[in-house]
C-alpha cells in the first residue's frame, strides 16, 4: 500500500468526489470554489496540478477554468457540441460538458448517418474502387489516381466535416461523471491552439469509412484509414486525464481483407503530432486498438517540441505504439502495460524510441504471459535512446533496455540528454500498479456525490 501522504496525493487529484450543489451554482455562476474543509472538487473547473508533467510547464493548463456564465455550456447533441465548441479563432474560455454518449454520425437533426451517406453523390463505391486499383492490372508501383481516387477523396471529406469537432484555445471538455459521457464515431481535433483540457471521456468506434489502398506502404502495400479518436496538431499545453480509448463495438478482427491486406478502418487513439508540446495524458485507459499513440508524424517533426508526460495509464490489447516517440523528450512513468492477447490484438511492442526520441522509462508495470518475451516490449531504430529504472516484469525488477538490446543489432541507447523534474504523483515502486490503476483509470471513476 502506498505511504498515507502519497494516499492524500492521490485523493486530491482523481477528484473522484464533486459536490452536486456545487454544480448547480456553476451552472448559473460559472466559475466554482474548490471546498477544501469538505473534501469536494469541481471537476468543471480543475486545473492541471503543478509539476503534474510537462503540461504544468511555463503557464501551466488551465483549460477552460475562467470561463463566465455564457460559456459554461451542457451538451447531448453532435449539434450541440458544434454550437458549443465554436470556432477556433474565438480565444474566449470555455467549459462543455458533455452528457451522455455523442454519436458524431448523425446530422444536425439527430438522424443517423452511414458510409452509404457520405459516398451518395461522390460517384464512390468499394466495389469500383477495388476494380480500378486491384495490383493484379494497376501494379504496386504508384499511389492511387484518377476518378475513383477522387470519388474517394470527396466521400472522405464528407465525412470528415461531419465527424471532426474542432477545439479552440482555453476549453476544458469534460464528461458528466455517471452519465455514460463519450464520443463515438467521431474525432477531437486540437490544432494550433494553447490550453486545453479532455477529462472524463469515453472515444470509441472512430472509423475511416474510406481508407486509401497503398500499393508502395510496405512489402505488399497497406490499407490506410484517417482519423484519431483525439489528434494534437500543433497544440501546446494539453492535458488529457481519465479517458478511456477503444476500437469497441467494431475490432480489428472484424474488418475485411481486400488485396491480401486489412482493410483498416482505425487510425491512431490519441497522436500527438506536428510540433505539439507540453503535453501530459494521465489516467486513462487504452483498450483493443493497434496503432495506438504517435509522438511525432514524422523524423523531422519538430526538433525541441514534443515534450509529453504519460503516466498512470492502462495499455490492454495494444498491438503497438504505447508509445512510438519521435525527437522529443518523453517521460513514461507508473504505467501498466497488459501485454495479454485482447479481443484479437496481439501486442508486437509497447514503446518505440525513435529518430533520436529521448524517452525515460521509469516504474512502469509489464504483464508478459507465458511464452511472452522481454525483448519484444521495447523498438528502437538505433537512434533512439530509453532511460530510467524502476520497471517490472510481471512483479520482478526488469531491465528492458537491456533484454531489447541483447537480442537486436539496432540498439536503445540507455541514456537521455534531460532529467524529469515536473514529477508530481511518481511512484518509485510499480508493484502496487496493477490493483491501484485497475480502480483509478478511465472515464468511469470520477463520481457525482
Amino acid at each position: 500500500m502506498p505511504a498515507p501522504s502519497h494516499r492524500r496525493s492521490l485523493r486530491k487529484r482523481r477528484a473522484l468526489v464533486v459536490s452536486a450543489a456545487a454544480l448547480v451554482a456553476g451552472a448559473s455562476a460559472g466559475a466554482l470554489v474548490l471546498n477544501a474543509n469538505a473534501g469536494t472538487v469541481d471537476l468543471y473547473h480543475q486545473t492541471l496540478a503543478a509539476k503534474d508533467g510537462w503540461a504544468s510547464s511555463g503557464t501551466g493548463t488551465t483549460g477552460g477554468t475562467k470561463a463566465d456564465a455564457a460559456h459554461v455550456f451542457t451538451v447531448s447533441t453532435r449539434a450541440e457540441l458544434v454550437k458549443a465548441l465554436g470556432s477556433t479563432s474565438d480565444k474566449t474560455p470555455r467549459i462543455v460538458r458533455v452528457k451522455g454518449t455523442i454519436d458524431a454520425n448523425t446530422d444536425d437533426s439527430g438522424k443517423k448517418l452511414t458510409c452509404a451517406n457520405y459516398a451518395s453523390g461522390t460517384g464512390y463505391s468499394l466495389a469500383a474502387y477495388l476494380k480500378a486499383f486491384d495490383p493484379a492490372t494497376y501494379g504496386r508501383s504508384k499511389l492511387p489516381s484518377g476518378t475513383q481516387e477522387t470519388a474517394r477523396e470527396k466521400a472522405q471529406d464528407k465525412q470528415a466535416k461531419n465527424i471532426a469537432f474542432k477545439v479552440p484555445a482555453n476549453t476544458t471538455i469534460v464528461g458528466v461523471p455517471g452519465s455514460k459521457a463519450g464520443i463515438t464515431g467521431g474525432t477531437l481535433e486540437i490544432q494550433n491552439v494553447d490550453n486545453v483540457i479532455v477529462r472524463n471521456m469515453t472515444f470509441s468506434a472512430t472509423e475511416d469509412c474510406f481508407p486509401q489502398w497503398d500499393p508502395t506502404d510496405g512489402d505488399d502495400g497497406n490499407w490506410n484509414s484517417e482519423y484519431d479518436s483525439v489528434t494534437l496538431r500543433g497544440a501546446t499545453h494539453v492535458w488529457a486525464d481519465h479517458n478511456t480509448f477503444t476500437d469497441a463495438p467494431r475490432l480489428d478482427s472484424a474488418n475485411p481483407t481486400y488485396f491480401g491486406r486489412e482493410f483498416q478502418v482505425h487510425d491512431g487513439a490519441l497522436d500527438i503530432t506536428k510540433g505539439s508540446d507540453l503535453v501530459t495524458v494521465s489516467y486513462s485507459q487504452f483498450a483493443s486498438h493497434d496503432k495506438t499513440m504517435l509522438i511525432g508524424s514524422s523524423d523531422t517533426d519538430s526538433s525541441g517540441k514534443l515534450r509529453v508526460s504519460i503516466h498512470h495509464n492502462v495499455w490492454k490489447g495494444i498491438v503497438q505504439r504505447a508509445p512510438l516517440s519521435r525527437l522529443g523528450q518523453i517521460h513514461v512513468y507508473n504505467n501498466f502495460f497488459d501485454t495479454t492477447t485482447l479481443n484479437g490484438y496481439a501486442p508486437q511492442y509497447s514503446i518505440y524510441s525513435r529518430a533520436k526520441a529521448q524517452v525515460v522509462a521509469e516504474s512502469n508495470f509489464w504483464k508478459v504471459p507465458s511464452g511472452g518475451k522481454v525483448a519484444k516490449l521495447l523498438k528502437g531504430d538505433g537512434t533512439g535512446s530509453v532511460a530510467g529504472g524502476g520497471n517490472l516484469v510481471n512483479g520482478t525488477t526488469t531491465d528492458v533496455v537491456a533484454a531489447y538490446n541483447a537480442a537486436n543489432s539496432k540498439k536503445i541507447k540507455t541514456t537521455a540528454n534531460w532529467k524529469p523534474t515536473l514529477t508530481a504523483g511518481l511512484q518509485t515502486s510499480a508493484q502496487n500498479l496493477p490493483t491501484e490503476l485497475a480502480t483509478t483509470t478511465g472515464a468511469t471513476v470520477l463520481k457525482v456525490s
